[in-house]
């Protein structure tokens, strides 16, 4: 008679793991004043970020509000407005570069909003959807003499469900800066 030989798989207690998101804990929003004079205006910064110039001429500054830790950037043009069609030229540049998302967004919030006591007037865009870029964007201006764009940007893939703290957490930063600019 022959030997019968029984083999099984043993259970080595490896268990595929489903997909996960990290866990991102942010502290609490704090800020100062950056008051600098590369810029015709002051504004409150988050103690997370820090400035990175990248161009300073007269009447125009390019600088970015870096997040190191977190891989985010906020991408600032400054520009010295003369006149009113120079102001409608930038804000129509403004505009193009939302719309160079729109194929990738499943939405915008477009937020426009005004403060006469401090000369501020301008435009937030919320850009909704996976694999946008730049989810939120934004202009201001005093109408007459001063003109700020900014793009927030991560710098990794974009999956936005996982990067959602950190995209909420950056705009609410960039919310609290537009609300305290003066202009000089």
């Amino acid at each position: 008679m022959g030997a019968v030989v029984m083999a099984a798989c043993a259970d080595s207690g490896e268990t595929p793991k489903p997909q996960a998101y990290l866990r991102i804990d942010l502290p609490p929003h704090a800020y100062a004043v950056c008051d600098t004079s590369a810029l015709p205006f002051t504004f409150e910064q988050s103690s997370l970020s820090e400035i990175e110039w990248k161009k300073v001429l007269p009447g125009e500054t390019w600088f970015t509000i870096a997040y190191p830790k977190y891989k985010g950037y906020v991408f600032m043009t400054y520009k010295r407005i003369r006149g009113e069609k120079d102001m409608r030229t930038q804000i129509d540049n403004s505009y193009k570069f939302v719309e160079d998302h729109y194929a990738f967004t499943s939405g915008i919030d477009e937020n426009r909003f005004e403060d006469r006591a401090h000369k501020l007037a301008g435009t937030t865009y919320h850009l909704k959807g996976q694999n946008v870029a730049s989810t939120y964007q934004f202009w201001v201006t005093d109408s007459v003499n001063h003109f700020l764009r900014g793009a927030m940007y991560i710098d990794c893939t974009p999956n936005n469900d996982s990067l959602s703290p950190v995209l909420t957490y950056i705009r609410e930063d960039i919310d609290h800066m537009i609300e305290t600019i003066r202009w000089r």
